[in-house]
């Protein structure tokens, strides 16, 4: 994967998944950054390896299943979560990715000849490490972790060149599983630019979309993972103050059919879908929404106070924390709660809810995706890293892994050599 070019725009390729939004939302948003900030040096491609049939179905199957599960089977989701994040369980689980998906990374690594990587999703860190062991190709490699708290050991691997963070915590959390404090970088979780280019007032924005520019505005953000959100419109319908309800459906046909035909007693504008999120968040006073990553990182970009609905058991429980714990909203379980969390945001003069703006304001980190970028950029342009001792340690380990299970580890006919 040498250059023949100096001059030639360097590659940048970006691995992900679509199990939930998170991790497809944060390499859009680093490629999009990269497009601002460095168009005519860098070519971006975003890829996912499960897309491949040669995938397990298992992996590619667990995509479209990824909302049946943690929506009808929570526990079980969580048992499977906890009992994989050891130390030994961890080992097992890379062991078998490397297995797993080895040779469609490196027929996918062959044909894009990246100058740098980077993965937004966990589960390819095994077998792009084993690739670029066993070929010997000194690539930068970059994990970009995409929850603010509590995060799964598969996470962490001590070799890539950079474990890029979300906050202080996961900072911690990845030190204390391997990973050297020199690799670590805290520079939050990646948001669209479309984010902080907004700069226009809220009753600007609420005139330009055809909504009260003066009545207080909330945002409900569903979709089929999303439970709970029925109950806090529920209680908004029927809180009998002035407000405006503004809801997105999230390609949920059901939930966008039922709120066309629910008896509304408040200003109300429903969206099936939309691409304009980020000024969507910007025209609100808060947001009911589930504990995901990336719609809370996209709320506190927004300086949105949050009501969390829904919340993941295990991935997500950190997240919902980090947000109740800093000030900057509040958790519902059920109706009591939603109407209790309401009038207390919205008395005083919404004293309470100006104080969670500021506190979402306080920990937010809107310019990741640049700062992601612009390490990466900077790291690729200092040329390749030196991985000589871990090939002379593990690439002999790789390859009998690979070859008691069959697999070929040697390059496969390359699909192009585009440059």
């Amino acid at each position: 994967m040498n250059r023949e070019h100096a001059q030639s725009p360097r590659k940048i390729l970006i691995l992900t998944a679509d199990a939930g939004f998170g991790h497809r939302s944060a390499a859009n948003a680093i490629a999009a950054a990269f497009e601002n900030e460095y168009k005519d040096t860098c070519q971006v491609t975003i890829v996912n390896p499960l897309e491949d049939k040669r995938s397990p179905f298992f992996l590619r199957e667990s995509q479209s299943d990824y909302d049946k599960i943690v929506r009808t089977m929570p526990e079980l989701y969580k048992f499977g979560y906890e009992a994989s994040d050891s130390a030994v369980s961890a080992a097992i689980v890379e062991s078998a990715l490397t297995v797993f998906l080895y040779e469609v990374i490196r027929d996918i690594l062959n044909e894009y000849q990246p100058d740098s990587i980077i993965t937004t999703y966990p589960l390819y860190q095994a077998p792009v490490n084993a690739f670029l062991t066993i070929a010997g190709h000194n690539i930068p490699f970059f994990t970009v972790i995409t929850d603010l708290a509590t995060v799964h050991r598969i996470w962490f691997s001590k070799n890539v060149d950079g474990c890029i963070v979300p906050t202080e915590t996961v900072r911690s959390l990845a030190v204390s599983n391997g990973v050297p404090q020199k690799k670590v970088f805290v520079k939050g979780i990646p948001v669209h630019p479309k984010i902080i280019e907004e700069t226009r007032s809220k009753q600007e924005i609420r005139k330009q979309l055809g909504w009260d520019p003066d009545l207080p505005t909330f945002l409900a953000v569903g979709s089929k993972r999303v439970e709970g959100l029925s109950r806090a419109i529920h209680v908004l319908n029927h809180f009998g103050r002035p407000l405006q309800l503004v809801a997105v459906a999230g390609k949920d046909k059901d939930l966008y059919e039922h709120l066309q035909n629910y008896d509304w007693h408040i200003p109300t504008h429903l969206y099936e879908y939309t691409e304009e999120m980020p000024m969507l968040m910007h025209a609100s006073d808060a947001i009911i929404c589930k504990a995901g990553g990336l719609i809370v990182t996209e709320s506190l970009a927004s300086h949105l106070p949050m009501m969390l609905i829904d919340v993941i058991p295990g991935q997500e429980e950190g997240n919902a924390d980090y947000v109740v714990s800093n000030g900057a909203g509040d958790l519902t379980n059920n109706t009591e709660e939603t109407l209790e969390i309401i009038a207390h945001w919205l008395m005083n003069d919404s004293a309470l809810l100006k104080e969670r703006a500021k506190n979402a304001k306080a920990l937010s980190k809107p310019l990741a995706a640049k700062d992601i970028a612009t390490l990466v950029y900077q790291t690729t342009l200092r040329g390749p890293t030196t991985r000589v001792k871990q090939w002379m340690v593990n690439r002999p380990k790789f390859i009998n892994l690979l070859t008691q299970n069959h697999i070929s580890w040697e390059d496969g006919p390359q699909k192009s050599t585009k440059d």
